[in-house]
């Protein structure tokens, strides 16, 4: 399935060229494999595209100043899109605030909930750095 790139949403292109991989690693395996597969499919196609993709990246967490700990990114695509990926029958009603803290403790703004389910279906996040109080 090819869906027309949004080039007017802040990394749209990109995003847009994420969701077609998305969309061709869920048509070529369906549905129920685990999360690791997905992932490393996935990482196969952004590749193929010249994409550049980092999987399981630490992002520091801070409060006041203070790094409090750190969450994992599930992949960072050419260092601006952090995708967070599930899979199973039903979208983990969690995913979505994961992929919102990943984008609040970094400099990262844009971010795609990817979910590989019997029918797939995607996210989009934004949340800008001027509402982001970071170190």
């Amino acid at each position: 399935m090819t869906r027309e790139p949004q080039t007017k949403l802040l990394h749209g292109e990109l995003t847009a060229k994420v969701i077609e991989a998305f969309d061709q690693v869920h048509y070529e395996l369906g549905a129920g494999f685990l999360e690791s597969v997905y992932s490393k499919a996935l990482e196969l196609v952004l590749r193929e595209k010249g994409l550049s993709v980092a999987r399981e990246v630490p992002v520091d967490v801070y409060f006041r100043g203070q790094r409090v700990g750190h969450y994992r990114a599930d992949q960072i695509v050419e260092s601006v899109v952090v995708l967070e990926l599930k899979a199973g029958q039903l979208l983990d009603p969690n995913a979505r605030g994961q992929a919102l803290n990943c984008l609040r403790a970094s400099r990262l703004e844009v971010g795609l909930v990817l979910h590989f389910g019997p029918k797939p279906r995607f996210e989009r996040l934004l949340y800008t750095n001027d509402r982001k109080l970071l170190p």
